[in-house]
Parts: structure tokens; C-alpha cells; sequence
């Protein structure tokens, strides 16, 4: 729309209607648009992050778990034939009481226990209930699948 210029000079131009309100908006959504972007990157490197991070501690706990395990079977005897250990506790008794024999063998395919007391069968880690009414010597026996044996002895004192 063309209107004469307050001097007389000639015709000035207006601007169109609601120009100005479109040129807002336009603006207005690229910077909304670029900050959801900003926002949305934001967010995705976090989750990357902390996805990187679940990660690494998962390959952490598994290397400790693998780390246990092999000082667990080393502790056990690992892969050769073995009497671990044989014990009393307690060692010497009164005429009467008990004591618990423990036992412990690896890669083992029987057990005797010699004076026969109570059923023994390979394990790790095994205790049986013995009596004795006098001073008594006791002898384990570890056979492994070979045929090859092992023994060990130990005293109960009793008084």
C-alpha cells in the first residue's frame, strides 16, 4: 500500500500486515528447533556414557569373579590328586565327649577313613562326629580314579 510522505514528496511504502509476526515465529522455531537438538545430544551422550559405563563394570566384576574362582580352585587343589587337609578339632578330649574329624580332597574318586566311624565320601570340605574312649590314631585314605592313593593320620588324644 503506497501512501504520500508527510512533506509532500511522494509515495512510502508500508510494510505488509503481520510480516513481522511471521518473521518472529520463523526465528523462534529455529531456536527451538536447534535447542531441542542441543537438548536431544545432550541426552543421547549421556546414555551413551553411562551405557559405556555399565559395561566396564560388568568386564570389571567378571574379571574379579574369574580372579576368585582360580584362587578358589587353587585353594581346592586345583586339578591335581590331594589331600587338602585332615584335622580333629578338638584334639585331645575328656573319656565321653566328641570331636569332629574334617577332611578335605581334590580329584579324588574314594574315601576311607580308618577306624570306620562314620560314612566319608570325597569333598572339599567334610566333617563327621567321632567318640573315641581311648587315645586313638586315625588314618584317611584318598584314592583318585588312577588307582594312586594318599594318606594322612592324626591323633586324638583322650583323658
Amino acid at each position: 500500500m503506497l501512501m504520500d510522505s508527510p512533506g509532500g514528496k511522494g509515495p512510502v511504502s508500508q510494510p505488509e500486515p503481520g510480516k513481522g509476526m511471521r518473521t518472529y515465529w520463523r526465528i523462534s522455531a529455529v531456536v527451538i528447533a536447534l535447542a531441542v537438538l542441543y537438548a536431544a545430544g545432550i541426552l543421547w551422550l549421556r546414555w551413551q556414557g553411562g551405557r559405556d559405563a555399565a559395561r566396564k563394570q560388568a568386564a570389571d566384576q567378571a574379571a574379579k569373579q574369574r580372579e576368585a574362582d582360580q584362587g578358589t580352585l587353587a585353594m581346592m587343589g586345583g586339578g591335581k590328586f590331594d589331600i587338602l587337609n585332615f584335622y580333629a578339632s578338638p584334639a585331645t578330649v575328656k573319656r565321653g565327649d566328641s570331636a569332629q574329624l574334617c577332611y578335605g580332597v581334590s580329584n579324588t574318586k574314594s574315601v576311607k577313613l580308618d577306624p570306620q566311624v562314620n560314612a566319608v565320601w570325597p569333598s572339599y570340605s567334610r566333617c563327621v562326629g567321632v567318640s573315641p574312649r581311648k587315645t586313638t590314631t586315625y588314618t584317611l585314605t584318598a584314592t583318585d580314579a588312577s588307582g594312586n592313593k594318599k594318606t594322612a593320620t592324626l591323633i586324638i588324644h583322650v583323658r
